[in-house]
Formats: structure tokens, C-alpha cells, sequence
């Protein structure tokens, strides 16, 4: 079975080491500047609401949500979930965690572009991540390379996402330090460090992500250029 092709390791390997590097590292900054208590004293509920007042957008809602790092934006409901550590915490992590978030809920209200492509994406990935895995396994086993080039093609979408998702969290970070320092909520050089290290930690998940699709796409181009030389 290819599932245990030591090449799949070959390609793969860097990529998990990227990504229990990059997981570290998101952790490590996470906890750093969530012991730092931030000048203002917001907490993350109460930062996010300042921003959602200072932007005008009164149709955003704040609610809690179970977990650790389960803070994102739903756009469906136009309600911003933030984890009790986040929500309850006057801590740096917890304005940059809000704020960034809350940086989503700008781009929705303003039909930012890049977010609308991201949007669009996920049912064609939802669908093709798992019909690809279906029709390259098919595909290998009946020896048939046309069908699990099909597969490849549906698996690629993954790796699209991933790039999609860049320009839309990379936005938000930079929306999320803007406000947090316009606003007052960080009120120093220090705590901006915090800011943005906590961000850019984050920030390099995605990166990660992005590149261990491509690593796996280019396994199954590989692994398929293999048999068609056989």
C-alpha cells in the first residue's frame, strides 16, 4: 500500500517538523503573554467590544466558546467566539487574540475580496479533500493513473486554500495591531512586542499549513509520475 511509501516520509518529515515547531512556538508565546497584563486592563471581552464600537459594527456579537486557541470568527451569525482564557483575561495574548479575530469581522463587513475567495473555496475543499483521497486510492488500485490524476486535481484544492487563507489572517493581524494601538488598548513599545509576537506566531501555523499541502501534493505527483514511467 503507498500509505506506507518510505518517500511519503521523506516529503512528509520536514513537514512535521514544521509544524510541532510552529505548534511549539504558538504555545510558547501564547503562554508568555498571557501572564502579561496589558496597561488598560481590558480584558478580551471587553477589548473586542471597544473595537466593535470604535468600527461601527454594532451587528457583531460576543459569546464564549469551550477550549483553548477555539477563538475565530463566524460570519454566518456575525459573532465573534472567544475561549474563556481569552474572553476573561486582561492579558497582551488575550487583546491580540481578540482583536485579530475581530480584524475577520471588519473584512466580512467590508466584502473583503480575499475572504470572499477563502469562502468560496471551502465546499469545493470540504468535497475534494475527501473524493481525492477516494479516487487516487481507486485509482492506483484498479491501475488506472487517469482517474487518480483526477484525484490529484481535487486533492490540490487543499493546498489552494491554504494559500487563499494567507492574505485573509495576515490582514487580520495587521487590522488587529492598528486598532489595538489607535485604540489605546496597548499603551506600550513592550506590550506591542507582545502583540505581535503572539500574531506572528500564529501567523506562521498557516504557513506551515500551507506548506505541508504542497509537500503532500507533491507526493501524489511523484508517486504518479512513478507509474506512468513504469
Amino acid at each position: 500500500m503507498f500509505f506506507f511509501d518510505p518517500t511519503y516520509l521523506i516529503f512528509m518529515i520536514p513537514a512535521f517538523i514544521l509544524m510541532a515547531i510552529t505548534s511549539w512556538y504558538v504555545r510558547y508565546a501564547n503562554n508568555k503573554w498571557s501572564r502579561v497584563r496589558t496597561g488598560s486592563g481590558l480584558t478580551g471581552t471587553e477589548a473586542a467590544q471597544r473595537l466593535i464600537s470604535n468600527g461601527n459594527l454594532y451587528g457583531v456579537q460576543v459569546q464564549g466558546v469551550a477550549g483553548e486557541l477555539t477563538d475565530h470568527y463566524d460570519p454566518r451569525n456575525k459573532t465573534l467566539f472567544l475561549s474563556n482564557g481569552v474572553a476573561n483575561s486582561p492579558s497582551v495574548a488575550s487583546v491580540a487574540i481578540a482583536a485579530h479575530e475581530l480584524g475577520h469581522a471588519m473584512q466580512d463587513a467590508e466584502d473583503y475580496f480575499p475572504l470572499r475567495v477563502r469562502g468560496a473555496l471551502v465546499p469545493v475543499v470540504n468535497i475534494g479533500s475527501n473524493l481525492g483521497w477516494i479516487l487516487i486510492m481507486a485509482g492506483l488500485f484498479l491501475q488506472w493513473l487517469s482517474l487518480a490524476w483526477v484525484g490529484v486535481l481535487f486533492f490540490a484544492g487543499g493546498a489552494v486554500f491554504a494559500l487563499a487563507t494567507l492574505p485573509v489572517e495576515f490582514n487580520a493581524s495587521s487590522r488587529a495591531k492598528q486598532l489595538l494601538a489607535q485604540t489605546g488598548i496597548i499603551q506600550s513599545d513592550e506590550e506591542m512586542r507582545g502583540v505581535n509576537q503572539v500574531l506572528n506566531a500564529a501567523a506562521l501555523t498557516y504557513v506551515a499549513g500551507l506548506i505541508t499541502a504542497i509537500l503532500q501534493l507533491l507526493y501524489y505527483v511523484f508517486l504518479l509520475g512513478g507509474r506512468r514511467r513504469d
